[in-house]
Parts: C-alpha cells; sequence; structure tokens
C-alpha cells in the first residue's frame, strides 16, 4: 500500500514518554471512572482490539500491535460483521472508542504511531505501524463515524498550541486523514474541513488547506478548488497554503485559468515573502496556448521596484514605534527582500528551465514592449535568467532580444543601473551570464550596442566583490588583446574609467594590465596612448596606488627607445611622453607642506625621463618628431605642473629657433639644386630685420648628410631635419599657448614670415629636370604646404583682422601650392613624400598600387639610414608612367578645354597621408563670408581686406578636410575587424587629432558650424541662380568662367556631403542626444521659420525638410542632386513617420531623372561617377514612388521606346538622364527592383476572399508584363552587361514566381480563369526568352554569362512542372502535354550546331527534356491558351516542336 507511513523518530520517541501538565491537569477529574468504564467496555471494544492483535495503554505509553496492521484490520472488520449483534454491535464498539478517547490523554496514544511488540522469532510484523485510530479509518463501516469523531474533536485542541515535545493534536488529527485508500463520503469530508478552516485560527487553516490534496479524492478536487478561490480573495494571510493546495489539485483548464485570473489580481496586495509562491504557482500552472498571455500580464503586475523599498519603510516605521531607533532597520529588510527577489527569480528560473513555451513567452513579452518607460528591471533579471539556464537554447534568444532593445534605444543605461543599485546581491547569482553577455555586446560589430556592454562591466565591477572584479578586469584586458579596433578602443576606455572612478581598487589588478604591454603590435598609436595613460595613471598618479609595477614600466619604456626598430621606437616614445603626463601632473592638494608643487624628487624623474627620449630620438628625424608631436599633444591634452611645463617651453623656443628661424640678409649663402628665393612674404613692409623659415637650405643639407651617412655612422654636430620643423613649430605654439592662456604674440610674426625657397615657375620645366631635382622640388612643396597648414592650425583662431587677413592667405598659398604640387608629382614618377604623421606606419600602403614598392621601401627606411627609396625608385618607375599616364588620359577626354590644362596632374587623394593633420579649429574660418567672381564688384574690392572673404578654393579645401573628419568620426564603420592583409591602409592615419576626440565632440562642433554651412549654401545657390539668370537658364553660356564653376560645384556637393554625414550620425538616435538632434534641425528649420525652440521633432523635420527643397532649382550637376536627394532621406528618417515624405522624395528624383544635365563647357554630363550617381537616385526614385510596377512600366513601356526611336546620341524625350550611354544603368536598377517588388507581393492564404485574390492576381499580371517587356528589350541592346542583368534577374523573378506566384495562381484558377491563362501566356513569351540567351550563352561560350544558366535552366524546368502541377490540382491535367523545344539564339535563328551534333542521340535519353505543349499548333514562337467548354478544362502551351528532334539534355530547357 503506497502510505506515508514514516513519522519522525522525535514525535514517535517523545510521544511515548513526555505528557504535557496542562493536558495532566486537564484530566484529573475523569481518573477515579477509568477502571469502571475500561471493564464495562472489555467486552466490546478493548476485547475487539485485544483479540485483534492491539493492547491498550496507559499514561504516556504508547499502545502495543502484535499482528501486521492489515491482519489486525481484517480482524476487526471480521468480528464485527460475523458479530451475531450486527449491525448494532458496530454501534456499541465506536461507543466504546468514543468513551476510551475521552480522556486526552489516551486519545493522544491512540494518534501516535502504536509500537510492535514482538514474540520472540517473530519477524512478520513491521517495525513501524500506524496509529490506531488511523488503522481504524482503514475500515469502511467505521470510517465516516472516526472521521466525524475526529473533527468534533478537534476543536478542543486548536488554540493548545503545541505540546513539550512539539507535537501539535490538530496536526496529526489532520495527518490521520491523508492519503486514506479510499474515503467512503469524500464530499461530506471536504465540507466538513471547510467548515472547520472557517473558524479554526490561523495555523490549524494552513495545516488544513495543505493537507487538502492529500485527504480528498479527485472528484472532490474543483468544488474544493472553488471554496480555497473564494477564500484566497478574502484572507492574504493565507495565500501561500492555499496556492500551495491549488498547486496539487487536479484542477479543469477553464478553473485552473479563473483560479489564475483572481490570483492574478490579488497580486498587488500579497506580501512580498509570499511572492516566490504565487509567481511560481501562476508560471506552474500554465498552458502552452495561454503562456504568453498570462506572462505579459506577470510582468505587468510583478513590480519588483516597488519590493525593495516597502518592507524597508514598515520595518523601520516599526523600529521607529518599538525602539526609537532607527539605525538597524534599514538592513535586515533590505536583506530580507533581496532573498523574497531571488526566490522569486528561482520561481522564474525553474519554470522557464523546465517549460519550453514560457522561455519563448518571456523573450516574445519582453519583445513586444515599445516604449523606454514601459520597460522594468523585472525585464533585465529575466533576460539574465534566460542566459543562465540556456533551456531550449533560450541563451542565443536573450542575447539576441537585448541587442535589439539596446540598438533600438529601448533598454537604456539607467535601467541598468537601477538593477545594479538596488539588486546587487539577486544579480551576483547570475555573474557569469552578466559578463557573458557583456563580451557579446562589446565584441558586437553594431557600435550602437558596444557602449552598453560597457556600461555592463562598469557596474560589475562597482557593485560586486572581488572576484567579480579581477574577472572583469580580465576580460576587459582580453578585448584589449583580441587587437579588434572597436572592442580594444571601448575596452581601454573602461579601463581608464575604471581607474579614475576606483584606483585604489583598480590598483589591485594592475598586473593584470600591464599583461596587456606584450601584446601591443596589435594596437594602434591612439590605442597605445590610452594604455599607457592608464597604466601611468595606476603606476605614477598622485595616490601611486600601483606603484609596485613603477619598475617594471621603466624597464619597458627604456627597452623600447633603445630598439633600432622604429616601431618600437615609437611605443617607448609614445608611452614615455605619457609617464610624463602622470608624474608630471598639477597637484592640486598635496599632503607635504608645498602647496601642490611637485615634490623635487618627481621634478628631477620627469626632466630625466624627458632628457632620455629626446637623446633616443635625436638619430631619427621621424622620432623626434613624433616626440613633438606626442609632447604637443600631451600640452593640448592635460595640465602639467608649472615648473615641467616652463622648462619644456623654454627648451623648445631656444632650440625653435636655432634650428629652423634665420635673419633675412641681402643675400643667401650656399649652393642648393635650385637658386634661393624668398618667397610668401606676408610682410613685406617689415622686410628690414625680419626673419624667415629656413627650408630650403635645411633639405638640401639633409639630403647630402643623408649620403654621407652611408660611409659614416656617427656625426659629431646635431643634424636639423626639415621632417621636424612642422611638428616642432606645433610644439612651440601650444607652449606658448598654453602659458600665454591662448595669446600667441610672442610667435606672432611666424605667420607672415616669409620661406627661404626657390621660383615656383620651375614647376612648367618640371619635364627638363633630373630625377633627384624633381624629388627635391615636390619634397620642398610637400614641406611648404604642412609649414603652412600648422600655421593655418596656430593662428586660425585669432580675432583681429590683420591676423584673419594672414591666415585667408595662407589658406591660399595652400591651395595654389597644391595645384603646382599636382603637376610636380605627374612628372615625377617612384616618388615617396617625406612623413608627415609620424605615430603609425606612416608610409605603408598610401599611395596608388604602381607606388607601392617605393612605400614600402619608404617604411624600412624610416631609421637612421633612408637609402631604400631611392634604390626603389627605378624599379617602380616604369609600372608609374603607365598609371599615370593612364589617369591623365581619363582626365584629358572630358575636359579639353585650355582653362583645365593648368588643373593637369594627379589627384593628390592618395597623398593625403603625407599631409600634416588640420585641427578642427581651423574649420572656424569657414565662417568668413564667401567671395565668388559673380557677386564681386569694384566696391566690393576694395573691402577685401577690411571683410575677410573665402574664395571657392578655399571654401572647397576647407570643405574637403570637414567631410573627411565628419565621416571618420560620425559614420559607425559596420564592424572593426582586423583585416587579414596587414599590409591594407590604415584608415586613421592623418587622424590623430582627431581620435583624441568623442564623436559627440565632433558632433557638436558641426552643430555649431551648421549656420555657417546654411549661409555658404545659400551663397551657392544664389551663384548658381544668377548665373543662370544671366545666360538665361542656360549653364553654358558664354558668361561661364568654368574653373570658378567647376569649384563653386564642388563646394555645393560638397556643403550637402556634410550636411548628410552630420545628420547620419548614429549618436542621434541615443537618448542623451536627443536635445542635439532638435538643435540641428532647428537651424535648418530656422533658416525659413523663426522659433525653432518651440517646435516638436516633427514640425523641425517637416521645416528643414522644406528648407532644402528649395535647392533643387539650382543644382549644378547630377552628383549633387543625388547628395541633395540623400540629405532629404537622411533627415526625414529623424522623424517617427518617414513614409509621409515619401512621395515628396519620389517627385524630387523624378525632377532630377528628368533633367538634362550639361556640364560648364556645354557637354553632356557622362562617364562612371555620372552613372553611379544615376544608378543610386533611379533607386530612391523607385523605391520612394507609391506604386513600383506601374513606374517600372512608365520607364520600360514609354521612356525606352522613345530612346529606340530618337537618333544615335539623342536621349529619351520623357526621361532625358536615359541615353544608350545610361541605358544598362536604367535596366540594371529596373531588373532589380521589379524582382526586390515581387518579392514583397504578399503570399496567397486559403482565407482570402475574391476580391483579395483578384488584386493579388492583378499586381502579378503587372509585374509579369513588365518583366516580359524588359526581358524582351535584349533583342534590341544584347551586350554581355545587359545578357548579365538579364540572366541573373531573369532567374530571381521566376524562383519568386515559383515561390509566390504559383501558389495564387492555384486558388485563382476556377473563379479567374481567363486572367490566369493570360498571365501565363505572357509568362511563356519571357520563358522563351530567357531559353534563347542560354543557348546563344553557350555559342559565346562566355564564362560570366554560362555561370547563370545551370541555375536558370533548372528553374525553366522547375516552371513547367509547377505549371502541370497546378492544371492536376484543378481537374485538368489533360490539358497539358509535352513536346522538345528547339535551341535558337537570341535572334530566333535555331542552333544547327547542336542538332547536328545530336542527330544520333537515343529517343529514350531525353524524358527530362520535354516542353509543355499549347494546342493547336499554330505559330513557331507564339503560344496559346485555349479552354475547351465541352470537355474538362484544357490549358494548351503551344510550342514550335519539329518530331524529329530530340535535343539533348543540357541543352533542351523549359519554355
Amino acid at each position: 500500500m503506497m502510505r506515508k507511513k514514516r513519522r519522525s523518530s522525535a514525535d514517535k520517541g517523545q510521544g511515548a514518554t513526555t505528557t504535557t501538565k496542562a493536558k495532566k491537569s486537564r484530566s484529573t477529574g475523569r481518573q477515579a471512572k477509568e477502571p469502571a468504564l475500561e471493564e464495562t467496555n472489555e467486552s466490546v471494544f478493548a476485547i475487539f482490539l485485544r483479540e485483534a492483535g492491539v493492547t491498550l495503554k496507559q499514561g504516556g505509553t504508547s499502545n502495543e500491535i502484535a499482528v501486521d496492521q492489515v491482519v489486525f484490520q481484517k480482524r476487526i472488520q471480521q468480528k464485527l460483521q460475523k458479530s451475531p449483534r450486527y449491525p448494532a454491535i458496530v454501534q456499541e464498539f465506536t461507543t466504546g472508542l468514543e468513551s476510551h478517547i475521552e480522556d486526552p490523554e489516551r486519545f493522544r496514544n491512540c494518534l501516535l504511531p502504536c509500537v510492535p511488540r514482538l514474540p520472540d522469532g517473530d519477524s512478520s510484523v513491521s517495525t513501524f505501524q500506524e496509529s490506531l485510530l488511523r488503522m481504524l479509518l482503514g475500515i469502511e463501516m467505521l470510517q465516516t463515524f472516526i472521521i466525524n469523531t475526529l473533527l468534533e474533536k478537534l476543536p478542543e485542541f486548536m488554540f493548545d498550541g503545541s505540546g513539550d515535545g512539539g507535537i501539535s493534536i490538530p496536526r496529526i488529527i489532520i495527518n490521520q486523514l491523508k492519503w486514506l485508500d479510499r474515503v467512503v463520503d469524500s464530499k461530506e469530508l471536504a465540507v466538513k474541513l471547510m467548515e472547520l478552516v472557517s473558524v479554526a485560527p490561523v495555523e490549524v487553516q494552513r495545516d488544513i488547506i495543505t493537507s487538502m490534496p492529500e485527504i480528498l479524492e479527485d472528484s472532490q478536487h474543483n468544488d474544493i478548488a472553488r471554496e480555497l478561490n473564494s477564500l484566497l480573495q478574502e484572507n492574504t494571510q493565507l495565500t501561500v497554503p492555499i496556492l500551495d493546495a491549488l498547486s496539487s489539485l487536479n484542477l479543469s483548464s477553464s478553473l485552473l485559468t479563473e483560479v489564475r485570473g483572481a490570483v492574478m489580481a490579488t497580486l498587488a496586495a500579497v506580501q512580498l515573502e509570499d511572492l516566490p509562491v504565487v509567481v511560481k504557482f501562476i508560471l506552474h500552472s500554465v498552458s502552452a496556448s495561454d503562456a504568453y498571455e498570462v506572462v505579459c500580464n506577470l510582468r505587468k503586475k510583478l513590480e519588483l521596484e516597488q519590493c525593495i523599498l516597502p518592507p524597508v519603510m514598515q520595518a523601520s516605521q516599526s523600529r521607529i514605534k518599538s525602539k526609537g531607533s532607527v539605525a538597524s532597520a534599514s538592513t535586515p529588510a533590505a536583506g530580507s527582500s533581496q532573498n523574497s527577489v531571488a526566490l522569486i527569480l528561482d520561481g522564474i528560473k525553474s519554470a522557464v528551465r523546465f517549460q519550453k513555451t514560457i522561455s519563448e513567452a518571456w523573450l516574445k513579452a519582453i519583445e513586444s514592449v515599445d516604449e523606454v518607460e514601459d520597460h522594468k528591471v523585472i525585464d533585465l533579471l529575466v533576460l539574465f535568467i534566460l542566459h543562465t539556464t540556456n533551456a531550449n537554447q533560450s541563451r542565443r534568444g536573450a542575447e539576441r532580444v537585448l541587442k535589439v532593445k539596446v540598438r533600438t534605444g529601448l533598454i537604456q543605461e539607467s535601467l541598468l543601473q537601477r538593477t545594479f543599485r538596488d539588486y546587487a546581491q539577486v544579480m551576483r547569482g547570475y555573474f557569469s551570464s552578466i559578463l557573458a553577455l557583456a563580451q557579446s555586446l562589446l565584441r558586437s560589430p553594431d557600435p550602437c550596442v558596444v557602449p552598453f556592454g560597457g556600461h555592463m562591466y562598469r557596474h560589475s565591477f562597482t557593485a560586486f566583490d572581488s572576484y567579480c572584479q579581477q574577472e572583469v578586469v580580465g576580460s576587459l584586458v582580453t578585448h584589449v588583446c583580441s587587437g579588434v579596433g572597436g572592442e580594444v578602443d571601448m575596452a581601454l576606455e573602461l579601463l581608464c574609467g575604471l581607474v579614475t572612478e576606483k584606483p585604489s581598487e583598480m590598483a589591485l589588478y594592475a598586473v593584470f594590465v600591464k599583461g596587456i604591454l606584450d601584446y601591443m603590435d596589435n594596437l594602434t598609436p591612439q590605442q597605445i596612448r590610452r594604455l599607457f595613460h592608464l597604466l601611468s595613471r595606476l603606476a605614477f598618479g598622485q595616490q601611486q596606488q600601483g606603484s609596485h609595477i613603477q619598475d617594471d614600466m621603466h624597464i619597458v619604456i627604456r627597452k623600447q627607445l633603445s630598439s633600432t626598430v622604429p616601431k618600437y621606437k615609437r611605443i617607448g616614445i609614445i608611452g614615455a611622453v605619457m609617464i610624463v603626463g602622470s608624474m608630471g601632473a598639477l597637484r592640486l592638494k598635496a599632503k607635504e607642506s608645498q602647496n601642490g608643487s611637485l615634490p623635487q624628487e618627481t621634478f628631477r624623474q620627469v626632466t630625466a625621463l624627458l632628457e632620455l627620449v629626446k637623446s633616443s630620438s635625436e638619430s631619427s628625424p621621424e622620432a623626434a618628431a613624433l616626440y613633438y608631436d606626442e609632447l604637443a599633444n600631451l600640452i593640448l591634452s592635460s595640465t602639467l605642473d608649472p615648473q615641467v611645463q616652463e622648462t619644456i617651453a623654454k627648451s623648445v623656443l631656444d632650440d625653435f629657433q636655432d634650428d629652423f628661424v634665420v635673419d633675412l640678409g641681402p643675400d643667401i649663402l650656399g649652393s642648393f639644386p635650385f637658386p634661393a628665393n624668398v618667397m610668401y612674404n606676408l610682410d613685406e613692409e617689415e622686410s628690414q630685420g625680419g626673419i624667415a623659415i629656413n627650408l630650403l637650405p635645411l633639405l638640401a643639407n639633409d639630403i647630402q648628410n643623408k649620403g654621407e651617412q652611408q660611409s659614416q655612422t656617427k656625426k659629431a654636430n646635431k643634424r636639423v631635419s626639415p621632417l621636424c620643423l612642422s611638428p616642432f613649430f606645433r610644439l612651440l605654439r601650444l607652449c606658448e599657448e598654453k602659458q600665454h592662456q591662448g595669446d600667441l604674440e610672442e610667435i606672432d610674426a611666424l605667420l607672415g614670415c616669409p620661406l627661404i625657397l626657390t621660383d615656383m615657375g620651375v614647376v612648367e620645366k618640371i619635364e627638363s629636370l633630373s630625377k633627384a631635382e624633381r624629388e627635391f622640388l615636390c619634397t620642398l612643396l610637400f614641406h611648404t604646404i604642412n609649414w603652412f597648414r600648422e600655421v593655418v592650425n596656430a593662428f586660425c583662431r585669432q580675432k583681429e583682422i590683420e591676423m584673419k587677413v594672414k591666415v585667408m592667405s595662407r589658406l591660399q598659398n595652400i591651395t595654389y601650392l597644391q595645384t603646382l604640387l599636382e603637376r610636380a608629382l605627374a612628372g615625377t614618377t617612384g616618388f615617396v613624400p617625406p612623413v608627415a604623421n609620424f605615430d603609425g606606419e606612416s608610409t605603408d600602403g598610401f599611395i596608388l598600387s604602381s607606388t607601392a614598392p617605393g612605400n614600402k621601401a619608404k617604411k624600412e627606411g624610416t631609421g637612421k639610414k633612408r637609402k631604400a627609396p631611392v634604390k626603389n625608385s627605378s624599379e617602380s618607375s616604369s609600372q608609374l608612367d603607365e598609371t599615370t599616364d593612364a589617369d591623365k588620359t581619363q582626365q584629358e577626354q572630358p575636359e579639353k578645354e585650355k582653362e583645365k590644362e593648368i588643373r593637369q596632374g594627379v589627384s593628390l587623394v592618395s597623398y593625403r597621408p603625407f599631409f600634416r593633420e588640420l585641427d578642427m579649429e581651423v574649420l572656424s574660418v569657414l565662417q568668413c563670408g564667401l567671395l565668388s567672381r559673380s557677386v564681386l564688384d569694384s566696391e566690393l574690392h576694395t573691402k577685401v581686406r577690411e571683410e575677410v572673404l573665402l574664395g571657392p578654393a578655399e571654401l572647397v579645401f576647407l570643405l574637403e578636410d570637414m567631410l573627411r573628419k565628419v565621416e571618420f568620426s560620425l559614420t559607425a564603420a559596420p564592424a572593426k575587424r582586423a583585416p587579414f592583409f596587414k599590409g591594407r591602409t590604415d584608415k586613421s592615419v592623418g587622424f590623430s587629432h582627431l581620435q583624441q576626440r568623442s564623436s559627440k565632440d565632433i558632433a557638436s562642433c558641426c552643430v555649431e558650424l551648421l549656420p555657417t554651412l546654411c549661409s555658404h549654401l545659400e551663397n551657392c545657390h544664389n551663384h548658381f541662380q544668377t548665373l543662370l539668370s544671366e545666360n538665361n537658364g542656360v549653364v553654358d553660356g558664354p558668361a561661364t568662367d568654368i574653373q570658378e564653376h567647376q569649384l563653386m560645384s564642388s563646394g555645393y556637393q560638397l556643403l550637402l556631403q556634410v550636411l548628410n554625414a552630420t545628420f547620419s550620425w548614429s549618436g542621434f538616435s541615443q537618448p542623451g542626444q536627443r536635445s542635439l538632434l532638435k538643435k540641428a534641425l532647428g537651424v535648418l528649420a530656422g533658416r525659413l521659420k523663426e522659433g525653432g525652440a518651440e517646435l516638436t521633432l516633427e514640425q523641425l523635420v517637416k521645416h528643414s525638410f522644406a528648407y532644402l527643397v528649395n535647392f533643387r532649382s539650382t543644382m549644378p550637376n547630377l552628383s549633387t542632386a543625388l547628395c541633395l536627394s540623400q540629405l532629404l532621406s537622411t533627415v526625414t528618417e529623424k522623424e517617427g513617420n518617414p513614409a509621409i515624405y515619401r512621395e515628396q522624395t519620389a517627385s524630387l528624383a523624378k525632377c532630377f531623372l528628368s533633367q538634362d544635365w550639361v556640364t560648364a563647357n556645354g557637354e553632356k554630363e557622362r562617364g562612371n561617377k555620372f552613372n553611379e550617381a544615376l544608378h543610386t537616385l533611379l533607386s530612391i526614385y523607385l523605391g520612394h514612388v507609391d506604386d513600383v510596377l506601374k513606374a517600372v512600366e512608365e520607364i520600360a513601356g514609354e521612356g525606352i521606346p522613345e530612346l529606340l526611336n530618337a537618333s544615335k546620341d539623342e536621349s529619351s524625350a520623357s526621361w532625358p538622364t536615359l541615353s544608350r550611354q545610361t541605358f544598362l544603368v536604367f535596366y540594371k536598377v529596373l531588373m532589380a527592383v521589379l524582382e526586390k517588388a515581387v518579392r514583397k507581393i504578399p503570399a496567397c492564404k486559403i482565407s482570402d476572399n475574391t476580391e483579395a485574390q483578384s488584386e493579388k492576381l492583378l499586381t502579378w499580371n503587372l509585374a509579369v508584363r513588365d518583366f516580359h517587356i524588359l526581358v524582351n528589350l535584349v533583342k534590341v541592346f544584347d551586350s554581355r552587361p545587359v545578357l548579365n542583368v538579364c540572366l541573373k534577374y531573369g532567374r530571381l523573378f521566376l524562383e519568386s514566381f515559383l515561390k509566390l506566384g504559383m501558389p495564387l495562381l492555384d486558388n485563382s484558377f476556377k473563379k479567374h480563369k481567363e486572367d490566369v491563362q493570360s498571365l501565363l501566356k505572357t509568362f511563356q513569351l519571357s520563358t522563351r526568352q530567357l531559353h534563347h540567351m542560354c543557348g546563344h550563352s553557350k555559342i559565346l561560350q562566355d564564362t560570366s554569362l554560362t555561370n547563370h544558366v545551370p541555375a536558370l535552366k533548372k528553374s525553366l524546368e522547375l516552371f513547367v512542372y509547377r505549371v502541370k502541377a497546378m492544371l492536376m490540382l484543378n481537374n485538368c491535367q489533360e490539358a497539358f502535354w509535352i513536346g522538345n523545344l528547339k535551341n535558337r539564339n537570341l535572334k530566333g535563328e535555331e542552333i544547327l550546331s547542336q542538332r547536328s551534333q545530336e542527330s544520333e542521340e537515343d529517343d529514350d535519353d531525353d524524358d527530362d527534356d520535354e516542353q509543355p505543349l499549347l494546342l493547336p499548333q499554330e505559330q513557331s514562337e507564339d503560344e496559346a491558351l485555349e479552354i475547351d467548354s465541352e470537355e474538362s478544362k484544357k490549358v494548351n502551351i503551344e510550342e514550335d516542336v519539329d518530331q524529329d528532334d530530340i535535343v539533348d539534355d543540357s541543352d533542351s530547357d523549359t519554355l
């Protein structure tokens, strides 16, 4: 028998030996009567028991049993039934029992287990026996009476509490009723138990309720559940036992749903400590169908945020009342609430682990939240749970949902912060998942989610214990050592942040961080700076918590500095300067009495380290230049101690004057490759006693020294390299700025002072110079431009008009020198420019492929000896000649006019890494007005000096630089993975200073400049408007200055690109940058309407759109028009519903496509760039138009026929951009868009009504008609690229038709026979043409075409059998039969070679090649679909067939 027989030994032992004083005192009154009672009852109750094997005992001794309990029950039952006085004997027996248990002591004995009395050698009696009453309950004829007696006795003991042995009589009584083999009257028992519950105290109520599932039979479960459910509404104290009972009852699903609903309704009123049980009940009572709904409700009502506070407040209030003390109140309460939350999460965890539907429901519930405010702490905690358990692969789901939520900005850092703040103790249990998720987010290629991973790391470090902190640091170090760009940057930023926030904790793990020093080969210069910054902060910071790694740092730095390998020397210089920054930092407060100044010993160490770096870098100009640059960065970015600052500044000023500045004399002594001239002097009036930059002599000496150095390795005197000129000046300027609070009066002579150069007319005769002279001239030009760039960097923020004019002159010098340099480089093949950015592999792989050998050589020669460039330049010269010539011819073709010849030469785009970086501050020069010839008159000529205006060339120069900066900083790189080939160009070269600023800073700078950019945009608009009005609406009129037109066009396009790049910044979607976005849009909107600050985001977008659309009338070329369209799309995306602008965007794009684009010299625009812009613009038009299929038909059905009817060089009348040269662009876009559009046609559903089917069928009819038009164009335009496009997209269209179109035809055939026939007939014409193209491709034997053939043939064959299946489905199979399709070329001629080769093939081999036939057989190339009205519907698909022709597998195909 399956009974819970075991009682605790304590109950048995103690129950047998002890009695309570209370009960003894209560029973003293009856002691005298007992012997008499026993004698009178001996005949029935006691005698029967004794004969059955049970001996009743007195006092505290347990009753004894000599037989097994089953035998005992059987004997009693037999005695009663066989008694002559039956059934009266039963009454006597029960009366005897009743009187026996009148005495509490004896009653207690009857409730406790009997003790087996074993005769010697008898082992048949079990060692454990039930209590007497329990055994009697097993006898059905006695059961009802005994149950009634027990339940009547129970109230007597309700309020007694537990006895001395911890025995609760009510509990033991209830236990007697559990697990009975059969309950005679279960319904009556249930009623009585509920009556008892209504009057019993809470403890007894709990016992009764929790025991009900074990007492009652299944038939009573639903009734009792209803009773308990109503009780639950009335009494929240009984929540736990009721739910405990309900979860064990066998309930119907409808009742379970009802109960669960009631429980859910009381959730808010439940005590915190009971909440885990409630949550567990709700989740464990869920069925698959309602899991999502239940979880959503639970998620809404489970306010964990409130779980933490109310108990704390209650506890503190109770303490105040009782003790008048608050101090110890909150902690225990907070702890218990954390425990309750942990138990709730454990309940969720077990539900998620064992029920797949619940884990899916939680994910779905969290996914469905679409407002930031609606997300709760529970969402994050559940995601951690799902990740931890990984039940049913929920780990991947949790990771995916978290990434999506973070990317869309719905789960934000504030929620994470709240979770860590209030539930750190609970979260500790999920630390491994938090760490794994943080790793995954940090490694994500999506830049939007990376910062969130960083926040997870930071909070984990702050909130958890030292073990977790160690794991966090270890994980971040692993990220840094991975070598993956974005991951390394974020990890280093986090480590720097932790060092700043928690220096003493981080000091414990300094050894881990120091381990990164072994992996520096994969780090960029900027990352190495960050690494040394945080290590030096740890080791040499003010508190010096990590001083135990100081010696290691010194050893590493000295080792790197003494290396002869340039890469390691660079690392040494960067590291040493960072250490100087930490050691020499300004002390805000000092513990000693030094008033915050640097301790003398530290100052000595700093100067010694600076001397060491200086002496280590003297041997290599590149190393020295890097040292100056790094020191300049340090001075710019950190506040040094005045002593250190002054020491550096003094030596810099003296050295600069000695090395690079000379007094102007009447003549310049020395022999140089070119005659020396004083050039570019802006201080003519101060020519007496002036100074000049000694560039030409220095360069000549430097080249001479290099030659000498091959034979003489050491030089006694110090060598000055012009390479250091610009970096040294930058350092000097920043020292002056720092010391004089931005005033550069001490060095302002350097802005206007001339340079010793040569007459630049020599560039005209570049062809006649020797190779060495050409290279010398190019090097001189590079150094001069870089000097001017640094000068502009230095003085661009000066406010005086005179200074502004000089800065503008220097910009003009730069743009002029760049045109000279382009021409000089064109005549100097294999030239490797001097390095300008010294912190990377400066010359590795930047120039066009032809000069790569020269670059490689330069990289090897960046140490002491620089022989390699000279040696390798001749090797690469032949290659370079070819490419340069090619470049020249490409440029010459469209630009044959004389004016353009001035600018002929190589493009400087690939030489950008060899120019010094311009600071962001230089862009402030854009705030000057724009000077262009069309707005220039005689009055303005006199004002130029007073007003300072930008020329078009300078505007373009600054905008090009700004665009590069904005794209580098604000355009999110999709995935910064380490390239497979190490030799690839490093995109960050030339952006060293920019990298040290955050993207938010850059975005703010751009927003500040927006009013200026808008002014320039309006100026460009006005310029072209004036031009058009002067030329009567023609671009290429006599008044057009071609060069100015070209510069203004470039400026116009660059302005739009800069605006687009700014508004494309992904950071605008982050919640903190909302105000910056509104400010930016407010600038655009404010140009039309005042009071932008009060407008909503939607209104701002609307006004910005209206402002930008105004520029459409003056677009100078298609590329600019495309930029405007892209900018408008970007701006409209900032609105919640960009769809409202679709129509306007489409009409604008159509307007541009319908325009005839002509260059300034009267020729039509053409070329690759034009085609690329056209491709994108056409895609924008078709992507935004309402009815894509109609638009495709408009172009393919009207525009292209117009083109076919036009003469050779003419365009289509309605689409002027569509010409024979651009046909391929149009064709490719139309095919791609058509294929994409059919994929979006909704799939056919069985539930669709006739109207919906008709609509979808109509859409497919349109699509198939468009496809037919496009495929047929191949007959006219049969070039290889067109065929390629047609084969590629033809297959994709066919696949979409099979997947989405054929199921529709299956369902529509009976109701829409005519439409289906028409559609198939049209489509068959297209498939026939595709089949011919396959044959044509094979004749041409062009692999680019034949690659598409097998897959296309497979799809064509599938189409045949799919049509057959459709007809069979609609009981028309006899309407379908198959013949053989001949192979033809594009002109429809039969391919005879195949016929002659295959005439010997056996007929039986070709079953697969059969083609559907349409009857009657009429025209050779047309198809007709007919319906036979007399018989079942018959579809005849007709083909041109020759019965004698059997075509081989490889060559035949479907329709």
